[in-house]
């Protein structure tokens, strides 16, 4: 009995026992009007750094950056969307690729610009993802100033510290020095029995 190697058979066979390569392939998502005018391209294989709509669930209309790419289960996880667990948590949702529609591309890679024959002049910083790495910067800048802030001591905790006496102080240093080290553990001691019988 011969079996067609379009049968559903094979093909789900293939589905499964396809490497990364091929799943990549699979993975392929279709590009908005814009793209698909702009690229002269009907889908793409989606990559960590998309952005991409929504089509169908719960979720519909909504658009949201790809974080995570499973080629395993052939699924993808967005920013910001959630499912509630029983135990209150939120979760990641992961959802389909035939729900989503790419509406902006992650062109950071060169290797993607060379393969989709975009110049680099045409490029725009967020494709980039060099607007990300400028948010990054002033958050950086931000977060070391908060040690700064708490520099400055109350007026009251001055006072009190200027009030210590010196008496006090070498206490705290006393207190503070790391403790002696234990002296070295010598030999056995010989037995009661053995220094009779040496006597």
């Amino acid at each position: 009995m011969s079996v067609s190697p379009h049968s559903p058979r094979r093909q789900r066979k293939a589905l499964y026992t396809a490497d990364s390569f091929e799943r990549r392939v699979r993975m392929a998502v279709p590009l908005s009007r814009e793209l698909r005018a702009r690229f002269h391209r009907r889908s793409l294989p989606i990559r960590k750094g998309d952005t991409v709509r929504v089509l169908a669930g719960s979720f519909e209309g909504r658009e949201e950056r790809v974080a995570r790419v499973d080629r395993r289960g052939y699924t993808v996880t967005l920013d910001n969307v959630t499912l509630k667990t029983a135990d209150e948590k939120m979760k990641p949702l992961s959802l389909g690729v035939g729900h989503l529609v790419i509406t902006r591309l992650n062109l950071s890679d060169p290797w993607r610009r060379r393969s989709m024959r975009v110049r680099d002049e045409d490029v725009t910083p967020e494709e980039r993802g060099e607007a990300t790495a400028e948010s990054e910067e002033t958050t950086e800048e931000v977060a070391p100033a908060a040690p700064a802030e708490e520099a400055p001591a109350s007026p009251k905790a001055a006072s009190e510290d200027a009030s210590v006496t010196p008496e006090l102080e070498d206490e705290e240093d006393a207190a503070e020095a790391p403790p002696a080290p234990k002296p070295a553990r010598k030999g056995r001691a010989k037995p009661a029995e053995d220094e009779e019988e040496d006597a």
